[in-house]
């Protein structure tokens, strides 16, 4: 990858056995660790930064924001701030980043306090090794066998639960954590503790600190941008977008709207047209689902080549973090159809509540498993056990259900996979990791993180943002909006609203990807293309980073209840293993 941290903990040599040098942009070293990064921002404010002294070492790998004194020498400023305060150093550090610190032979890899950016390791090969990209870091393990547990959540769901990975001998440093060479554990960060405040305007004077903040990267700068609130907020509050792009069809609804608003703010606007390239899975884009997550959410993956900015600006998270996406609230029939209500549910059943916050498609995992099992619900059933295996480690930072259900949602983020492609090919800013946007979600009660306190926050910033409102939702109210849906469904000749995204499956039909993926495969055919593609991404990624190959039929088999697996997801008695194939 292009924009990478590598480490081993132990000295020079001991990193040589897997990497050379040469592969990276800066090396810091010691006899007990040595830790390489990759980054074209290396150097640039806020972005990546490594410092080696008599106090020790520290690398900041990732967009991060030291507080005034420390940003001429952020690495050298979170050493210090080590020195003196151990791992609450970092309570002072915004943004997205791992952080390496090495101080009087004593060494740590902490990530940010919603683990936006992964840091997989393993032991496999006699030394922790640790890093951002799981394949480099998977490549060093001698025989690595795969985890059922984890292909079964994959398959149903599209992500890999918890802190575990496709392999037993793979893991991942906790949320809001840190790794040493011989433990990994849990910072305090992200907890909940609502305050009481007004939760409109401290939203609408954070949002605006945290845009400009990230205000100041180099180069051409671009938006990725779609018809609803969160990206027109940062087009019309960035002092200057060369760019945006949306992903779709010229004459769709949502494109339509998105160039009128690149129109409105005075910024060219680029179509990304839907075809093949939308949905194929290529070897980088697998890549960059780090196998835990599903390739499909990353949009933009086809189109590098026209798009030309440095800078690549995105709303990612918004919607989860400020307007409780994680939440369950009441729900209202109307016309046959269920909408949801503003009114918290008082008494949510949390694994229900949250099987529509991944890719899990019902129907579809059940004419799945009904292939390899005589339980018509045996996929169901899997997938409510892991979600409730899961759900029980989010108790330690909050006792609210809906605190806790949006939480999962933002441990286990399924679309954090289009961060890393971008952030891979461009300057990307995480607006939505602010320190300061953060504490707002983790003091604000659940009733009011809702898309109306957003709504009013950013009218504070630019009345004109709701010049064009977004296609399917014509009015600010969601009963309303959802009425004028039904009438449009139900009265002839008028137009739909349509779907932000194109329809996949005949994206994927029309350009015969199952010949392309699975031509030796014709069992495959027959399933579900979302359940296709993510068994291409997982014999993909495996095949980047082992000499064992698996079969794409061999990932079919409904998955068994994991045993003997312990929390930091080590090697099991192998009664959960996939076979693989030299």
């Amino acid at each position: 990858m292009n924009k990478e941290i590598f480490g081993v903990f132990g000295d020079k040599d001991e990193f040589e056995r897997f990497r050379s040098e040469r592969e990276f942009d800066d090396i810091v070293t010691s006899e007990v660790a040595t830790v390489g990064i990759r980054d074209t921002g290396l150097g640039i404010p806020g972005r990546s930064a490594s410092y080696s002294g008599d106090l020790g070492s520290c690398v900041i790998w990732g967009e991060a924001y030291p507080n005034k004194r420390g940003w001429s020498e952020p690495a050298r400023w979170l050493l210090e701030q080590y020195v003196e305060k151990g791992k609450d150093a970092v309570r002072d550090l915004n943004g997205s980043y791992l952080a390496f610190i090495e101080h009087e032979g004593e060494t740590v890899v902490i990530t940010d306090p919603i683990r936006s950016w992964e840091c997989f390791y393993t032991d496999d090969p006699g030394v922790r090794v640790f890093g951002s990209d799981a394949a480099a870091v998977a490549k060093t393990i001698d025989n690595p066998t795969m985890r059922r547990q984890s292909v079964g959540e994959f398959l149903h769901m599209g992500v890999v639960l918890g802190d575990k990975t496709l392999f037993h001998e793979l893991n991942r440093t906790p949320f809001d954590g840190y790794l040493t060479p011989n433990s990994v554990s849990e910072l305090d960060r992200f907890v909940y503790n609502e305050q009481e405040m007004d939760y409109v305007d401290e939203l609408a004077d954070r949002l605006q600190r945290a845009i400009r903040l990230r205000s100041r990267q180099p180069g051409k700068k671009g938006l990725l941008l779609s018809a609803g609130y969160d990206s027109r907020t940062l087009l019309s509050q960035l002092p200057k977008i060369d760019h945006t792009y949306t992903v779709g069809m010229p004459d769709a609804q949502e494109v339509k709207v998105a160039r009128r608003l690149a129109k409105q703010y005075g910024v060219d606007h680029t179509t990304l047209v839907t075809n093949d390239r939308y949905i194929t899975p290529g070897e980088q884009k697998v890549r960059d689902t780090n196998g835990i997550k599903e390739s499909i959410h990353i949009h933009h993956a086809g189109y590098n080549s026209e798009i030309e900015v440095d800078t690549m600006y995105h709303a990612l998270l918004f919607d989860t973090l400020l307007k409780g996406f994680g939440h369950k609230r009441t729900e209202l029939k109307l016309f046959g159809k269920t909408i949801p209500t503003k009114r918290m549910d008082p008494n949510p059943d949390p694994v229900e509540a949250s099987l529509d916050n991944f890719g899990y498609l019902p129907d579809h995992s059940a004419e799945l498993a009904e292939q390899y099992t005589s339980d018509p619900d045996a996929a169901g059933k899997f997938v409510r056990n892991a979600i409730d295996a899961e759900f029980d480690r989010c108790w330690s930072r909050t006792d609210d259900v809906q605190n806790a259900l949006a939480l999962f949602s933002i441990r286990n983020q399924p679309t954090i996979p289009s961060r890393t492609h971008l952030a891979d090919n461009y300057l990307e800013s995480f607006i939505a990791a602010d320190t300061e946007l953060l504490q707002w979600h983790l003091q604000t009660p659940p009733e009011y993180r809702n898309t109306s306190t957003v709504i009013r926050a950013i009218r504070q910033l630019d009345e004109d943002l709701f010049r064009h409102r977004p296609p399917d939702r014509p009015y600010t109210s969601t009963l309303l909006s959802e009425m004028e849906r039904f009438a449009r469904r139900k009265i002839p000749f008028v137009t739909e609203y349509q779907s932000a995204w194109p329809d996949r499956q005949k994206v994927y039909d029309r350009y015969n990807l199952d010949q392309r993926l699975f031509p030796e495969h014709e069992t495959i055919h027959e399933l579900p293309s979302r359940h296709k593609l993510r068994i291409n991404d997982m014999v993909g990624w495996v095949a980047q980073c082992s000499e064992n190959r698996v079969n794409p039929t061999d990932v079919l088999h409904l998955p068994t209840e994991a045993k003997n697996t312990d929390d930091a997801g080590s090697k099991t008695n192998g009664a959960d293993e996939v076979p693989s194939e030299n």
